[in-house]
């Protein structure tokens, strides 16, 4: 096998990787050579059965590293730009569930060695279209080490943050692309203008180690405020399915600052109330609200460490703004409901598009 002697070249501890998928899946820690035989035919059958392809590759064991990405654009013109990053470091089950940019640990000169690394690696593949290369970062300050950890040949789901701070619409830049129009910028057109940080809202439960949950969405109103952005696929009345994903929605908060998008962040949360089934709604807020997250002293183990904090009251009633929310929404729901009855009319489906409010973009 192949990768029992990279693992040997590469030196202990490494990391077993599919080549052919990600998300965590058949991903295995080996500290020793004595697991590595048993780790590399575990993660093979993991791999074959999730992605039908048992390759492997071998990486080194970075213990403390943060997971920094580049957004890239690339034309059919030999133009390729970065538009800066994201930091992706707090994650469970090696899933993101939280992301900002900029990042607090990316200095200036790092930004300019890491970026130059992204649109090099971009150019060499021969890549056109928006992308993300992903790094891990090691140490800190402009002498901060970093390594290439895969590309993402897609916009993922973390790529709001960098339309809100960069200004750039990245779904119609990766239209006019693939329409063969040239990029109408150049690197030192595009700049970043404050803050912004992702959330990612789950139907699942932290206080059962992130159990996915299905069910009936209740009751399920979105935040409406300044410096809010809500990316959905859901609506009140409609059914979280086991066949999908958990997540439910995306929370994208902007501001001049990083403590402003904290803040505007966390009073979105407090106005976000979902019912019929639990979400890591509170867990969210217990991550912002905590002083390691405030500091920005954070990497890809922070929910590992910190997990049992953060869960602390998990189980707790809702925020009194929930509640306030839920009550006004059973009095219009009530109202409606004798609206109704008095005129005649039989309640028909319900249309999702009556319950959007404000823009999506």
């Amino acid at each position: 096998m192949h990768c029992i002697g990279a693992a040997h070249i590469t030196g202990f501890p490494v990391l077993l990787k599919p080549s052919a998928g990600g998300g965590g899946i058949g991903m295995k820690v080996v500290r020793d050579a004595r697991e590595l035989l048993g780790a590399v035919e575990q993660a093979q059958r993991e791999a074959t059965a999730a992605f039908g392809d048992g390759t492997l590759y071998v990486e080194r064991l970075i213990e403390q590293p943060r997971h920094v990405e580049f957004q890239i654009l690339a034309d059919h013109h030999g133009n390729i730009v970065h538009l800066f990053e994201r930091e992706c470091s707090l994650q469970r089950r090696h899933q993101k569930i939280v992301e900002e940019t900029p990042s607090v640990a990316v200095t200036p000169a790092l930004r300019a060695r890491m970026g130059e690394a992204a649109v090099r690696a971009a150019r060499e593949a021969g890549y056109r279209n928006a992308g993300t290369i992903e790094f891990l970062v090691e140490g800190h300050g402009d002498e901060a080490r970093f390594y290439f950890l895969e590309m993402n040949t897609r916009l993922q789901v973390e790529h709001p943050i960098t339309e809100q701070v960069a200004g750039v619409d990245l779904v119609r830049a990766q239209i006019a692309i693939a329409s063969g129009e040239p990029l109408p910028w150049t690197q030192v057109d595009l700049s970043q203008r404050g803050h912004a940080i992702e959330l990612r809202v789950y139907a699942e439960d932290p206080a059962q180690q992130d159990l996915p949950q299905a069910g009936p969405l209740l009751l399920y109103r979105e935040p409406v405020m300044p410096g809010i952005r809500i990316d959905s696929g859901v609506v009140e009345g409609g059914e979280i399915s086991v066949h999908y994903d958990p997540m439910i929605a995306k929370l994208i908060a902007t501001g001049a600052t990083r403590e402003a998008a904290r803040r505007r962040a966390l009073e979105a949360l407090r106005s976000y109330p979902i019912l019929g089934i639990r979400t890591n709604v509170a867990f969210l807020m217990a991550i912002l609200e905590h002083p390691r997250f405030i500091s920005g002293d954070v990497d890809t183990h922070f929910i590992d460490r910190e997990g049992a904090s953060l869960r602390v009251g998990l189980t707790a009633a809702p925020t009194p703004e929930v509640l306030a929310i839920a009550g006004a929404a059973d009095l219009e729901e009530a109202s409606s409901l004798r609206g109704i009855a008095g005129s005649g009319i039989t309640a028909g489906p319900v249309d999702p598009w009556d319950t959007l409010r404000g823009a999506r973009v």
